[in-house]
């Protein structure tokens, strides 16, 4: 991290007026630099008081160190503070909330429990819940919010996290609609556009905010997502570039996301590199990595990665129905192809996915490993454009379009070959997470 900010200017020593002319111009107040978002001088600015004045600015160092996304730094910082006989009740929250971004949840219920009842508070045992899949906590949670922003921001995402993409959409709108300034928000429907897989009105929602503010990292991110959808790994790359370029060393986490959604974009150029270590980092890196696996044929290798996974997400469930079903055909195991079909099933007949492309396919999955191959070009017909423009879904569909041909008693073996399209038609539609 850059403190050059404390460090004496090179030179002569000016007189004294000239001296305190130049500190009033040169050094600013931390509330300004607080105000600009540049935590980073904020640090520089409290650790020169510290070592100059013997200020006590750990607080604010921590807050800075946590929105500067360095968490560890953040729980030096409030660990240190509440070992102190005069630590504010308010530090334990904080360090709640730092337990919480480093994923050290147990750490952070325990935390959170020791500060004072809040909106804050509330808010962090909400998400404790839903990582937990805690149900009763999460109610309880969830009938303590008030209609404030912070409250309705916090509920907005845990509908995202279930999935539930239209409530939060409905919320960031409404929210949007009273605080016109809140532009980021932007960023957040248009993500959720994204998972509903209308990524055209994602570019169009995600545009207002990089009018404003174009280098946001999080949101050149997205936008190459869109383009991969849209096109194909190379545009995708393209606007990554200047992010490779310039991202922030302060910011790990971007710099982590980029390399990740590269691999994808490269067609899983250095899979096995970038995505071991990413594992536990970044949730989609587990999913890609069995993808990778499945592209080469290595079914043993995908489904040790994925058996102890609790699926949570439809993307998790759909990827395990792709793994147990590959297995099942490499291994001849009916007990795996019948997990298969449970899985397309469960995601299939939601009431979230049913409407979907992905719903839709896991139908016609699941009828393709039941055998009625009637059902399956029914499902296949309704999104059979989607898949025509999708060159390596399309054999999929023809495929399929002969299969009825064959003998309903037939074994397993006569379709063999379709399902091995199925398993590569599964693995490139979900491989990227924004």
């Amino acid at each position: 991290m850059m403190l050059s900010r404390a460090k004496p200017a090179v030179g002569g020593t000016p007189p004294p007026g000239d001296r305190r002319r130049k500190k009033g111009k040169e050094v600013p107040q931390l509330e300004e630099l607080l105000a600009q978002r540049d935590f980073t001088g904020a640090i520089a600015l409290l650790e020169f008081k510290q070592h100059v004045e013997e200020e006590d600015g750990n607080l604010w160092i921590g807050y800075c160190a946590f929105h500067l996304g360095d968490y560890k730094r953040a729980l030096e910082e409030y660990e240190a503070l509440t070992k102190q006989a005069t630590c504010k009740p308010d530090v334990w929250v904080n360090l709640a909330c730092t337990y919480f971004f480093l994923g050290m949840y147990t750490q952070a219920e325990q935390a959170a429990l020791k500060a004072p009842k809040s909106g804050l508070q509330n808010r962090l045992l909400f998400h404790l819940a839903h990582k937990f899949s805690d149900e009763k906590k999460l109610m309880s949670s969830h009938q303590n919010l008030q209609d404030v922003t912070e409250d309705q921001l916090s509920l907005a995402s845990i509908h995202y996290m279930r999935s539930h993409y239209q409530e939060a959409i409905d919320i960031y709108k409404r929210i949007l609609l009273d605080n016109r300034e809140y532009l980021a928000l932007n960023v957040y429907v248009a993500l959720c556009y994204y998972k509903l897989d209308y990524y055209d009105v994602s570019q169009e929602v995600l545009a207002v905010y990089l009018q404003q503010v174009p280098d946001s990292t999080i949101a050149l991110n997205l936008k190459a997502c869109n383009h991969f959808r849209l096109y194909n790994g190379k545009a995708a790359e393209a606007e990554l570039k200047n992010l490779t370029d310039s991202a922030s060393s302060s910011f790990e986490f971007g710099k982590e996301l980029i390399k990740h959604n590269l691999v994808v974009f490269r067609g899983g150029e250095g899979a096995l590199q970038v995505l071991p270590p990413l594992v536990d980092v970044i949730p989609e890196a587990r999913l890609n990595l069995v993808i990778y696996y499945l592209q080469q044929d290595d079914v043993q290798e995908a489904y040790n990665l994925i058996k102890d996974l609790e699926p949570t997400a439809p993307q998790e469930y759909i990827l395990k129905g792709v793994v147990n079903a590959a297995l099942g055909q490499e291994m001849g195991s009916r007990d795996h192809l019948k997990i298969a079909q449970q899985f397309f099933q469960l995601v299939g007949e939601s009431a979230s996915e049913c409407d979907t492309i992905p719903g839709r396919q896991c139908m016609s999955s699941c009828f393709f490993l039941l055998r009625q191959f009637p059902n399956v070009l029914i499902y296949l017909n309704s999104i059979k454009d989607v898949l025509w423009v999708r060159s390596h879904q399309r054999d999929f569909y023809n495929s399929c379009q002969v299969q009825p041909e064959a003998p309903c008693g037939g074994r397993l073996e006569a379709g063999t070959s379709v399902a091995s399209h199925m398993v590569v038609c599964w693995s490139r539609l979900n491989c990227i997470g924004p």
